[in-house]
């Protein structure tokens, strides 16, 4: 049945997007609508009428609001590993039971932190946050894009087993007066127990008083953090059905927490809150009894085989990082729900940059390129800085202008100059960037990434793609180079010499 509704949807009438707002002439009040402070602007993609009507049809058929509403029952949703996906009970929208457990839990934070703030620690002016994944890409976008002026703590965050990046990180930083935060699901990650054990050492070496003292563990596995060495005290569990790369909104976000100030993280939550309820109760299409459209229902149907996302936001150059494993980690699965193999593409490649520097980059393909890439455009009305208002003014006269001109294109009789337009985009607008715009923001791509998948009839939870290389970097320092290909041989005997034999 969902194979002949995406049979219908490739039948759809493909208009070009001057001849769709040609025909359409109230295009832009149909393909926009505003959520949580966040203006979407859906008006510059392919979507005909046709297409969104095959869309509802393949949504009705895929049963997205069963499992939309699975979801937030705390049911599981994620088959292959027997598990709910319980986010969303992180912000207070989810099973009643689940919510409260995760309430407690964030009560035990914020305990922590005020524990911190009284100095009940000692002198702390500087937080080594350690994590891989979603442990550390959440965190590290959150401080990143709010913190710049909340002027609490030194704050830097090591997910690279790359020992450069742990010195890099401690430069400059006083071990006396240092916290670390160790992040990992399971307290096993290697990579970050690696980090983890180099950082403690650093603060034996520097003779400071009880080194575990100092250490906060941000765990699914408090079994594991005691046994490392980890008081009980200073443990932050979160529910094992909170998945790494959904993980910011549970203890996994103590860094962001303690950086950005409580009643910031309670802002953050509050905002992913107001788009889950957009999410749970709007409908892609409206009716007499609601006006209300859903953003998350409607972007997936723009969905293509690659996409690329810019932020004309400084303050969020680390969103396109932060996209890619939530897209591509979630997404980029070969079978289905079924267990047979997906015979469409699944999670687009996704890659992007910061706007203005990206126009002057790589645009250019964009622009005049042979890939059709739809582009996403996010910014913010109100600035960030408060230089000159001509700073703001030509950022969003540049962002605007890249949109116009993606779709408009421009003709010449010299091919070099020719610019061939009808190039889709999408124009997220922000009213401002706070705590909880930035929340809503980054639910709706978590919503985005699960109705996709519920398309797709894919499951969006489970990464054991990310598992394989590193069973085999496991398998290659503990037993003989002679099990694998003769290319990898040949650059271990170049990298380690005779060790390998």
């Amino acid at each position: 049945m969902t194979d002949a509704a995406w049979t219908r949807l490739a039948a759809a009438p493909q208009l070009s997007l001057k001849d769709l707002f040609a025909a359409e002439p109230d295009r832009v009040e149909r393909m926009s609508l505003t959520e949580a402070n966040i203006h979407f602007d859906f008006a510059k993609t392919h979507l005909s009428q046709e297409a969104l009507a095959a869309f509802r049809q393949l949504a009705g058929e895929t049963e997205l609001a069963a499992k939309r509403d699975a979801l937030f029952a705390g049911e599981i949703v994620n088959p292959s590993e027997g598990r709910a996906a319980e986010h969303t009970a992180e912000r207070g929208q989810g099973a009643p039971e689940s919510v409260a457990h995760a309430h407690g839990l964030h009560l035990r934070m914020r305990a922590l932190i005020d524990a911190i703030e009284a100095e009940a620690f000692g002198p702390v002016r500087h937080i080594l946050h350690i994590g891989i994944g979603g442990s550390a890409l959440g965190p590290a976008l959150l401080i990143d894009a709010l913190g710049r002026d909340a002027g609490r703590y030194d704050t830097a965050i090591v997910s690279n087993v790359d020992g450069c990046a742990l010195e890099q990180a401690i430069t400059g930083f006083d071990p006396h007066a240092t916290l670390i935060a160790i992040a990992s699901k399971t307290f096993t990650t290697k990579e970050t127990m690696l980090n983890a054990s180099s950082a403690l050492q650093w603060l034996e070496e520097a003779g400071v008083d009880d080194p575990f003292g100092k250490v906060i563990a941000l765990t699914a596995a408090p079994d594991k953090a005691i046994e490392w060495g980890v008081d009980e005290t200073r443990i932050l569990p979160f529910s094992e059905s909170v998945g790494g790369r959904y993980s910011l909104w549970s203890s996994i976000g103590f860094p962001a927490a303690l950086a950005l100030g409580w009643d910031a993280f309670e802002s953050l939550l509050e905002g992913a809150a107001a788009m889950d309820r957009h999410f749970r109760f709007a409908r892609s299409r409206p009716t007499r009894r609601s006006s209300r459209r859903s953003s998350t229902v409607i972007t997936p149907m723009s969905a293509a085989p690659r996409r690329a996302v810019f932020a004309y936001d400084e303050r969020l150059r680390l969103l396109p990082s932060y996209l890619q494993q939530l897209e591509m980690e979630s997404n980029g699965k070969s079978a289905g729900l079924d267990g047979e193999p997906v015979v469409r593409a699944t999670a687009p490649i996704l890659w992007g940059g910061t706007g203005t520097d990206a126009q002057h980059a790589v645009f250019q393909l964009l622009h005049q390129g042979t890939h059709l890439v739809p582009v996403e455009f996010i910014a913010a009305i109100e600035p960030g800085d408060r230089l000159d208002p001509d700073h703001h003014h030509q950022l969003l006269l540049n962002v605007f202008a890249q949109g116009a001109a993606l779709m408009a294109g421009k003709e010449s009789d010299d091919p070099a100059r020719f610019y061939p337009g009808d190039r889709p985009s999408t124009t997220i607008l922000l009213d401002r960037l706070d705590p909880a715009t930035l929340g809503a923001l980054i639910a709706f791509y978590e919503h985005r990434t699960f109705a996709n998948a519920a398309l797709l009839g894919i499951n969006p939870f489970d990464q054991f793609g990310v598992e394989l290389g590193k069973q085999m970097a496991n398998q290659l320092d503990n037993q003989s180079a002679l099990d694998f290909d003769p290319s990898t041989r040949a650059l271990l005997h170049r990298a380690f010499g005779d060790e390998t034999e």
